[in-house]
């Protein structure tokens, strides 16, 4: 079938602002969004510049507005987006070039969410690790799918308002943590989440639930968090 592709461009050593460029090509209605954008760069335009590494869904590098929604380019075929098609960066982010956007405000909110198990009680004395049930486990489970992609949190009202926003992928390393048996560092994270840019700025629109490429109930996750907050339990 015959697609036609609008993407947007930005290159700043020699843009003051993006525009976009139209290509018209053939493409399979299996083919991946990603693998149009490959056939671009390596046809058509070598300086179109995007992120990609595993193309499995995986890494989350490839993550970009297609057609107005946030999506993975390595999981969407042309055949659900249609022979006209429009690319775009990632919104509420500072554009680097073309599709590339600047990932470090996003990590460092994730970062002040302590992503790492906070336990300083001594080991078991048979020397194990510490174990927990399955249920245990399954508390968190879902959280631990995220890949960090970006998806969920460029597709929130409240970001895109302030940057400073930690956002919902933040949140979701957050409870990945909180209720995760092991971990005794619940108590600061729900610290940091009460701050000013923290849960507060949730008004529950649902985009992150609905942007999420694994899926996550994101929305649920945050509702749990703020339960946290008001309760004090962790359960």
């Amino acid at each position: 079938m015959e697609i036609t592709v609008k993407i947007f461009r930005y290159n700043p050593e020699k843009d003051q602002r993006g525009n976009y460029v139209t290509y018209k090509l053939e493409a399979d209605p299996n083919d991946r969004v990603l693998d149009v954008l490959e056939y671009i760069k390596g046809k058509t335009d070598g300086a179109l510049s995007f992120r990609r590494s595993c193309a499995h869904g995986v890494c989350g590098s490839d993550a970009m507005r297609i057609n107005g929604r946030n999506r993975l380019a390595c999981k969407v075929l042309v055949r659900d987006v249609g022979a006209d098609i429009t690319i775009e960066p990632l919104l509420g982010m500072k554009v680097v070039k073309d599709l590339i956007v600047d990932m470090e405000p996003f990590f460092d909110n994730y970062k002040k969410m302590k992503p790492y198990l906070i336990n300083d009680s001594p080991l078991p004395e048979n020397g194990r690790e510490r174990l927990q049930s399955p249920e245990q486990r399954a508390r968190f489970d879902e959280a631990t799918k995220c890949i960090l992609c970006a998806a969920c949190t460029t597709s929130c009202p409240s970001f895109w308002a302030s940057d400073q926003y930690f956002g919902p992928a933040a949140f979701v390393a957050a409870h990945r943590f909180v209720f995760d048996s092991r971990d005794e560092g619940a108590s600061q994270r729900l610290m940091v989440l009460a701050e000013t840019d923290g849960t507060v700025r949730c008004h529950t629109a649902y985009n992150c639930t609905e942007a999420c490429p694994r899926e996550i109930q994101i929305t649920k996750a945050i509702g749990e968090l703020k339960m946290a907050m008001m309760t004090g339990k962790i359960d």
